[in-house]
């Protein structure tokens, strides 16, 4: 499961794949899949304004492609950066993750279907939606 989430672990874009694919590869078609967000005045947000994401993410073509479309990156760099600088920030990416894993039908792997899989996990995500923003 790959997942974008804003600052208070909102779900905002959810993606799966197959255990053998990088996680590289799932980062521009979630950031893609960010849906417009309206605001009172001015055009509808479509992109985030600050991205962070530990070591898998660090490619310098991911960097290229996110500066290109305006978006500020904190990756941790391999070799370079340990990855505890940015875990005040994937905690809650983890918490989320661990909400999601609450539900019984995404903590084991029953559909032999992608689709529906993704299904069950965006009902899973609607649900973190609205029990947040209902308190």
């Amino acid at each position: 499961m790959h997942l974008i989430v804003d600052r208070q672990g909102l779900p905002l874009s959810i993606g799966i794949s197959a255990a053998n694919l990088h996680d590289s590869q799932a980062l521009i078609p979630l950031v893609c899949g960010i849906p417009p967000i309206r605001s009172r005045r001015g055009p509808r947000r479509r992109r985030p304004g600050k991205l962070h994401g530990d070591k898998g993410y660090d490619y310098q073509n991911l960097r290229r492609w996110l500066a290109s479309r305006g978006i500020r990156h904190r990756l941790a760099r391999k070799g370079i950066e340990s990855s505890q600088r940015l875990g005040r920030h994937r905690w809650v990416v983890e918490r989320t993750m661990s909400w999601l894993s609450g539900c019984r039908r995404l903590h084991r792997r029953y559909e032999r279907k992608p689709e529906h899989f993704l299904a069950f996990t965006a009902i899973a995500a609607t649900l973190i939606c609205h029990r947040r923003l209902a308190n």
